[in-house]
C-alpha cells in the first residue's frame, strides 16, 4: 500500500495546506543563497561552495517551484515518484552545499584564501550557509510530510474526478405501475343458459 501511494500520479488528497507555504519559503531563501553564492563566487576564482550553492538554489527552483506549478495547474502530470527522488536530491545537495559554504567563510576569515578583501568573502559564504542550512531544514520537513501524505493516499488522479473518489451510481430499480394502471385479470364469461319456456295458462281439468 505504500509502495502504491508513492508511486502514484496525482496531488495526495491527504497532504496539509500549510506545505505549499514551505515551498514558498524555500523558493525565497534560495533565491536568497543563490543570490550570496554569485556575490562570494564573484570576489574570487575559487568557486566551489559558491558554485554548488548555485546549482542546488536552481534545483530548488525546478523541483519546488515546478511541483507547485503542476499541484495547482496539471495534477494529472504530477508524478509523486519523480518528485520524491528530486526532493531527496534536494536534501542531500543543500546539506553538502551549506556545509561547504561554512566551511569556506571559517577558512575565510581567518587565511583570507589570499585575497584583498576577505570580509566580504567571508560574510557571503557566511549567510549562503546559514540561508542554505535553513532551507535543508524545511526541504527534509517538506519530504517526511510528503512522504506520509503520499502513503495515505494510494489513489491515482485519473480514477479520481476532481480530487475526490468517483460515485458509483445505483442502477434505478423496476418500478412497478400504479395499482390503477395495472391490467385486471381477465375471465371468460359464461354465457347464460335461457329458462325453460313456461306452457301458456293454466291446465284444464
Amino acid at each position: 500500500m505504500g509502495a502504491e501511494g508513492l508511486t502514484a500520479v496525482g496531488v495526495p488528497g491527504s497532504q496539509p495546506i500549510w506545505l505549499l507555504y514551505v515551498k514558498i519559503a524555500i523558493l525565497v531563501l534560495s533565491l536568497i543563497a543563490l543570490a550570496l553564492g554569485a556575490y562570494g563566487l564573484s570576489l574570487t576564482i575559487i568557486g566551489g561552495a559558491g558554485g554548488m550553492t548555485i546549482f542546488v538554489a536552481i534545483w530548488s527552483f525546478i523541483v519546488y517551484g515546478g511541483g507547485a506549478a503542476l499541484e495547482l495547474w496539471a495534477t494529472q502530470y504530477f508524478y509523486r515518484i519523480a518528485s520524491l527522488i528530486g526532493q531527496i536530491l534536494a536534501v542531500i545537495f543543500w546539506l553538502s552545499a551549506w556545509a561547504w559554504s561554512a566551511s569556506y567563510a571559517s577558512v575565510a576569515s581567518y587565511v583570507g584564501f589570499g585575497i584583498t578583501v576577505s570580509n566580504p568573502y567571508a560574510g557571503a559564504y557566511g549567510g549562503a550557509a546559514g540561508v542554505g542550512a535553513i532551507v535543508w531544514v524545511l526541504t527534509i520537513v517538506h519530504l517526511v510530510f510528503f512522504i506520509r501524505a503520499s502513503i495515505s493516499d494510494p489513489h491515482n488522479a485519473p480514477s479520481q474526478a476532481e480530487l475526490g473518489q468517483v460515485k458509483v451510481e445505483a442502477q434505478p430499480q423496476y418500478q412497478q405501475p400504479p395499482q390503477q394502471y395495472q391490467q385486471q385479470p381477465v375471465y371468460p364469461v359464461q354465457q347464460q343458459q335461457p329458462y325453460p319456456a313456461q306452457p301458456q295458462g293454466y291446465p284444464t281439468q
